[in-house]
């Protein structure tokens, strides 16, 4: 077996284990809340470890730093967001409406980066929407966990632009433990500030413990670390199309270990089918068109 044969399986491993996170929000008892708070809190104390294991410096230029703080703040919303949209609908729409988050990229981008917007942007956008308004009215009963998947989305987007350059001049385990320990202190000030912090805050069950010791370690820490070293044997357009298949294995998942819960009226899936096969056209259309670019230079 070849290298890029054995990191491309592991890709799809490290996408399989994404796809597993949603299955652990529904299975952790917890509010959406706290189960991010420990989750970050977790994560972080693992990758200080590994950082020290290594020996990587933690020094970072101070702009960086506060960028840092800000795409901090927004993972622990886009965290507690997506968690909310599991705790009052179900994983099946969390992650189809979770999975608009690289089409809002994909408008955002000529605002960050300064550049025209490009025509199939915009008939992807119309088809996106038109697979949103098919979800929303077969499945009305889940219309605020929907909601909370699209804000959790456009929250995922606007942190893949942020973290679009602070890797360009950091080390992806410096700008992950700054990111999620500046994001579970913003967390615990604001739970310091609405009290909290209660006792039956810290009272977690022996399952709760479990799973959220998978969810920081392995679906957090291990699997950020390990996505970024496959990136380097892999295309980016290799590495889009795998990442893509996640709501689907965490759709597959779902109704295989959770069982009725996840079932969903077929109209829904069809909504669900538009929107991941534009995310997946568009991340085609924009991989050729940077390879025709590079081939020109």
């Amino acid at each position: 077996m070849t290298d890029k044969v054995k990191n491309y399986l592991h890709l799809h491993v490290i996408v399989f284990i994404w796809g597993f996170t949603a299955v652990l929000g529904k299975l952790i008892s917890l509010d959406a809340l706290p189960l991010v708070w420990y989750r970050m809190s977790i994560a972080v104390g693992l990758i200080l470890l590994f950082i020290a294991f290594k020996r990587i410096s933690l020094k970072v230029a101070p702009k960086d730093l506060v960028w840092m703080g800000i795409a901090g703040i927004v993972i622990a919303l886009h965290w507690v967001t997506f968690f909310s949209a599991i705790k009052v609908s179900n994983v099946s729409v969390a992650l189809a409406t979770l999975s608009t988050g690289a089409f809002f990229t994909a408008l955002l981008e000529p605002f960050w980066y300064g550049r025209k917007i490009i025509a199939y942007e915009i008939l992807f956008g119309i088809i996106v929407m038109g697979g949103l308004y098919i979800i929303f009215n077969v499945e009305t009963q889940y219309a605020k966990g929907i909601m909370y998947g699209l804000i959790s989305a456009l929250l995922s987007a606007i942190f893949s632009l942020i973290n679009g350059k602070l890797a360009k001049t950091n080390k992806p385990s410096v700008i992950s433990f700054y990111e999620l320990g500046l994001g579970v202190l913003f967390l615990t000030v604001y739970l310091g500030f609405n009290n909290r912090f209660t006792a039956s805050f810290f009272e977690v069950s022996a399952n709760d413990w479990l799973f959220l010791a998978i969810l920081a370690s392995i679906c957090t820490a291990y699997a950020f670390i390990a996505s970024v070293k496959v990136m380097k044997f892999l295309t980016p357009y290799t590495v889009m199309l795998t990442i893509n298949l996640e709501p689907i294995y965490g759709i597959i998942l779902a109704f295989i270990l959770l069982g009725d819960s996840e079932k969903m009226n077929p109209l829904f899936y069809l909504g669900a089918l538009l929107i991941l096969s534009t995310v997946i056209a568009n991340g085609l259309l924009k991989n050729t068109h940077l390879l025709k670019k590079r081939s020109r230079s």
